[in-house]
């Protein structure tokens, strides 16, 4: 992967006077015709190797403005190609057939902006679907009112959902949308002759909660309340990649002692959310011990969390300019020293999983995701890793002064579940590895910077969440008040890759499967 500088280059050469280049600034900008939108888009993600962040659309006063992300895989580097037209129009050519990543994007900028992509396969009954929403309510556009309940409901009564296999003998196997205990609402479409999936596919979005909308007119702060809150498993990530945005709006400069901090927060959050992904795909195996044992180291890593900082799932730590609180240097090394523990009865467990044979042929060869699917589908964290596709946004694209921590992007090559675990597994111990170097190394000073003025401008923020990368889009008006907030997250980018694991596999891998993927439909009903 080139330097950025060397990407705006290659630009400027290949469209000459066709775009319009801003590399002066990060994230720079290329900003194009529609005729010329597709071929760029697939020149950044196919031969320059980029990774596709996603798609921001705001409704802005002057007109449409269609923001498309790219980040650079190995070098730091952002690039936006962005569209801009009159809000009359609302077409746009669709990328997702030279940019697969795109496909979802566009289907959920369709269902809640009306813009239509064309090219795109199938738009509509996505996020609003068709069986509770009729068509054109367009819940993002700036006339929707969202105090005001949706008159004169009319869904579709003869909606049916889509087949794709229509062999003789063909039969589809239900699953969800409704499961027990805390599992939130997917419905799962498999399609079969026989005892192999053929095809299949995830209809998420019941509970859309329109956090996006919700948050235009609000005050910057209220809204990291919704940014930290809608996806509790991984509410510091996402607060932090908020707190990211509205900082480079502000040019408001984190105090040294809060980045070390935030860095060690983060890392503790990683390695519970892992402990807790090991437990429920030795659940889904059927492997009892097993799960108790994660269970219960899960359950410590949520003490030591709840006695450090006062939440087990460390909400209002986060803030504008740092962190909330301080902590003590002793007590973030007692902290650590207990995670340390834990850690070492991860690697306990690892070692008897690896010698269980049954466990083993469950999860061997099974749900497979391969390497050139991963990088079409722009897939993140350790399902990416686990295919080889090693992007990590604490490496690629420091942040919190993620460049000075010595630590490794564990990686396999098989892209099978098994590699997903032995990926877990991995980052557990880089995660303990990067919170002793926190704890031997936070300098003196504020963990808090003095409050700034955020306001007049648009930023992305961005994190190596604990289930892969994650993308904040801030704007905020000249009155200091949210005029538009995007969120991005890696369940929504990695369910969009869920089936390459599933099809051609029996319909007991299943739930294997879906326990190794570890998505979350609340980071897609937002």
């Amino acid at each position: 992967m080139p330097a950025a500088s060397t990407l705006w280059q290659r630009a400027l050469d290949r469209w000459q006077g066709r775009v319009r280049v801003r590399a002066e600034d990060t994230p720079g900008e290329i900003e194009c015709a529609k005729e010329e939108l597709v071929e760029i888009c697939a020149w950044l993600h196919a031969e320059a190797d980029c990774g596709f962040g996603g798609l921001i659309v705001e409704e802005r006063a002057a007109g449409w403005e269609l923001r498309y992300v790219f980040y650079a895989s190995d070098v730091p580097g952002w690039i936006h190609v962005v569209q801009r037209g009159p809000l009359s129009d609302t077409a746009f050519p669709s990328i997702s057939a030279r940019v697969p990543a795109a496909d979802w994007h566009e289907r959920e900028a369709e269902d809640l902006f009306g813009l239509k992509f064309a090219g795109h396969p199938y738009l509509g009954d996505f996020i609003l679907h068709n069986d509770a929403w009729q068509e054109n309510v367009c819940p993002m556009r700036k006339g929707f009112d969202a105090a005001k309940p949706v008159g004169k409901r009319e869904p579709d009564p003869d909606w049916r959902p889509r087949r794709l296999v229509h062999a003789p003998g063909a039969f589809v196997m239900p699953i969800g949308p409704v499961f027990s205990g805390v599992t939130e609402s997917v419905h799962f479409q498999l399609e079969t002759v026989g005892e192999d999936v053929i095809h299949a596919s995830s209809r998420l979005f019941y509970n859309y909660r329109a956090i996006e909308k919700i948050a235009e007119g609000r005050s910057v702060d209220a809204v990291l309340l919704l940014a930290e809150r809608f996806s509790a498993t991984t509410a510091f990530a996402h607060a932090l990649a908020f707190c990211q945005a509205a900082e480079r709006i502000a040019s408001l400069e984190v105090p040294p002692r809060a980045r070390v901090l935030r860095v060690l927060l983060a890392e503790l959050e990683r390695l519970r959310h892992h402990a807790g992904a090991i437990q429920e795909i030795c659940e889904s195996t059927g492997l009892v011990v097993a799960m108790s044992q994660a269970a219960i180291l899960e359950e410590d890593l949520l003490r030591i969390t709840g006695n450090f900082c006062g939440h087990r799932y460390l909400f209002g730590l986060a803030a504008i300019g740092g962190l909330t609180r301080d902590f003590l240097d002793g007590m973030c090394g007692n902290c650590v020293a207990d995670a340390r523990e834990v850690g070492n009865k991860l690697d306990r467990l690892e070692a008897m999983l690896r010698d269980s044979s049954s466990f083993l042929d469950r999860l061997e060869e099974v749900g497979t995701v391969a390497h050139v699917d991963a990088r079409r589908f722009s897939l993140v964290g350790p399902i990416a890793r686990g295919c080889g596709l090693a992007r990590d946004l604490r490496k690629a694209q420091p942040y919190s002064g993620y460049e000075a921590f010595q630590f490794d992007v564990p990686s396999e090559s098989e892209g099978d579940g098994y590699a997903r675990l032995r990926v877990l597994f991995a980052e557990a111990r880089q995660s303990l590895r990067i919170m002793n170097q926190a704890a031997a190394a936070i300098p003196p000073g504020a963990a808090r910077a003095a409050p700034a003025d955020i306001s007049g401008g648009g930023a992305l923020g961005w994190v190596e969440a604990p289930r892969g990368a994650s993308f904040h889009w801030l704007r905020v008006a000249e009155g200091g008040t949210v005029e538009r907030y995007r969120i991005v997250t890696p369940s929504f980018i990695n369910w969009r890759g869920f089936h390459f694991a599933v099809e051609k596999f029996a319909f007991q891998d299943f739930p294997i499967i879906l326990a190794s993927f570890g998505l979350s439909p609340a980071e897609n009903d937002r």
